[in-house]
Formats: structure tokens, C-alpha cells, sequence
């Protein structure tokens, strides 16, 4: 028999230490080349598969498999493995639960295991802040944060990397929800947070909108918006969940993470084509496309432009590839647990 050479120890990250390696502001720019090389042919990205059990199974979540390949320099192979639970913001949990593992491109050895709910959370708010520095308004500096909960938080960190803000408005299910939200937050930043009684109150004269809910039936709509105003729709990411009304779908200019998953998977767009208010043509085109230059984004400062995101495994896998090259940058040391499975 022929002597194999023993596998290479697994990296394995909980929430902290993938918070202390990556915050959400590094996070942006390896959410930026991740688009570029999605445009450019070098990820393999399967759409995801969901395993959504019938509620009167008494099913109270669903599970979500999202598998890519990156290739490039360092080629690597991954998936998120997770779970979606509205129900756990009740309990004090994070909704998103589940791993993500990596594997080598060259020879398919596991590199590393790593918390899928801080990866979430991280890459969605770094997603959501890319969006908003291609697309808002240069002198865009007032937001508005629909919802209150994990990836609130995560989002508020995006959003002040990602532009100086001056003002940030929180709306939640209750004014005493976002207070709470507001009075933990506000030690951490130089700028005013409020908490808004509505979310119509919290978007008037708002630059930037940023929605994080579990919402089936919209909660935004396009009367209460000023022109110029952009808006990440980032909570609603199944055929059944809504965030924004057909109106304000059918009003915006409408950038994607990527077409084929909106096409088939986003209730915002699903519901308003439906409608016959807008069709695959109204996807002007995927954040990747204006990471590259090949479409310029926002052409003007009156109209109002939407990113409505989604999610994708290659977002996952980006993430932790990045994170594991910085854990292998410290020599091994200080930076997660080793373990030879």
C-alpha cells in the first residue's frame, strides 16, 4: 500500500475570533473582488439548494446548502451548510445557524470549519456596504435601518465604514425595541442614533435605507421616499418573504447580487412581476458588473436606486477563504483551534 502524507490540521473559528480577525469594514473589499471575479467566469456558483419541510410537519425552519468553487491563485472549494429560524430573535438567538467548510482546490483537503451565522452576518453587511458606496449618492450621509436585530448590528458597522454617516434612524416591530437597539449602539459611534416611532418616520429625508427584517408583507413603500434615495433590501431572501411594495420596485433602478438567484428566489421581485410591473429586463445589472466597469451604477443624483441582495455560497466561501489566509498569516498562533479529524 502507498504511504499517504497526513492531512493538514483544521482550522477551526468560532463567532469571536472571526469577529477579531475580520471586522465588517476589511470584510468589503474581499466582498468586492469576490463580484469581480464572479463577472469575470472564475467562480462555479450552483444555485442553493433549500430543504424547506411542509409547516405541518411542525417544521419551524428551513435548511439552506450553498456550495462554490473560487478559483485563481489559492483555488478553493466550500460550502455553507445552515439554518434559517425566524422564530430565534425571540429566543436571544442569531436566526442563522450552521458551518461553512473549506477545502483546498489542488488537493480537496478540509482546511477549516467555521461559524456560519458570524460569516452571515459579516458578509451580508460587507455585501450591503459595497452596494451602498457604488450606488448611493456621493454626499449621501443620513441613514435609515429597518429592524433591530443580528443583522442590525452587523449592517450599522457596514454602513459607517462604508460612508461617513451624520444620522442613522432605527424603526423596529415596537419604538421600545429600537431604542434598545439604539441605546446599545450608540456608545460605539461619533454619530446621533435615533429611534423612530414608524418606518415611515425613520426614512423621511433619508440618503440611504437599509432594510433587515423577517418581513412577508412589505414594509417599505415608494410614496415615502425622497428622489435620490437608495435602498438595500436585505431581509427578505425566499419566494414568501417582502420587504418593499410593487410600487417602489417598479420606480427604482434595480441592481442585483445575482440575476438568476433573483429571477427565481426574491419575493420583491417575484411579487411585482407578478404584477407585470417589471421583468427580468428591469435588472439593470449585478454589483459585479459596476465593480468592473462594465455598467456605470447611479447616473444621476434624482433617481432612486434599489439593491435588492440575496446571498450566494461564492460570498461564504470568499469570506472564509480570506479569513483562513489571515489565520495562516499569524503563523498558526492565536488565531483558532487545530484539529486533526
Amino acid at each position: 500500500m502507498t504511504a499517504t502524507s497526513p492531512s493538514p490540521a483544521v482550522l477551526l473559528l468560532d463567532a469571536a475570533q472571526i469577529a477579531a480577525l475580520m471586522p465588517v469594514g476589511d470584510a468589503i473589499p474581499v466582498m468586492s473582488d469576490m463580484f469581480a471575479a464572479l463577472v469575470r467566469g472564475q467562480i462555479h456558483l450552483p444555485l442553493r439548494q433549500i430543504v424547506r419541510p411542509p409547516e405541518a410537519l411542525g417544521a419551524k425552519g428551513m435548511l439552506g446548502m450553498m456550495p462554490a468553487f473560487i478559483g485563481g491563485k489559492t483555488p478553493v472549494y466550500g460550502a455553507k451548510v445552515g439554518t434559517f429560524f425566524p422564530g430565534n430573535s425571540a429566543l436571544g438567538k442569531d436566526p442563522h445557524q450552521g458551518c461553512v467548510v473549506l477545502m483546498s482546490g489542488e488537493t480537496g483537503e478540509l482546511l477549516a470549519i467555521m461559524n456560519a451565522a458570524e460569516i452571515t452576518g459579516i458578509r451580508t453587511a460587507a455585501v450591503t456596504g459595497l452596494a451602498t458606496r457604488l450606488l448611493a449618492r456621493h454626499d449621501a450621509t443620513r441613514l435609515a435601518l429597518i429592524g433591530a436585530g443580528h443583522q442590525a448590528h452587523w449592517h450599522l458597522a457596514a454602513l459607517a465604514a462604508a460612508r461617513p454617516l451624520h444620522r442613522v434612524r432605527v424603526a423596529s416591530r415596537s419604538l421600545e425595541s429600537a431604542q434598545r437597539f439604539v441605546d446599545a449602539e450608540q456608545p460605539h459611534y461619533d454619530f446621533t442614533l435615533e429611534a423612530a416611532g414608524s418606518v415611515q418616520d425613520a426614512v423621511r429625508d433619508a440618503d440611504i435605507v437599509v432594510t433587515v427584517t423577517n418581513a412577508t408583507d412589505p414594509v417599505l413603500k415608494a410614496e415615502w421616499l425622497a428622489p435620490g434615495t437608495h435602498v438595500n433590501l436585505v431581509g427578505s431572501s425566499t419566494p414568501r418573504h417582502r420587504e418593499a411594495d410593487s410600487m417602489l420596485m417598479a420606480r427604482a433602478r434595480l441592481f442585483v447580487d445575482r440575476r438568476e438567484s433573483t429571477i427565481n428566489e426574491s419575493g420583491d421581485y417575484l411579487a411585482a412581476a407578478a404584477e407585470g410591473r417589471i421583468g427580468p429586463e428591469d435588472l439593470l445589472a449585478e454589483l459585479g458588473e459596476i465593480v468592473v466597469g462594465t455598467h456605470p451604477g447611479r447616473t444621476d443624483a434624482e433617481s432612486v436606486t434599489l439593491f435588492k441582495s440575496l446571498g450566494m455560497g461564492a460570498q461564504d466561501v470568499a469570506l472564509a477563504a480570506a479569513l483562513y489566509a489571515r489565520a495562516e498569516s499569524t503563523g498558526g498562533t492565536g488565531a483558532g483551534v487545530r484539529a486533526t479529524l
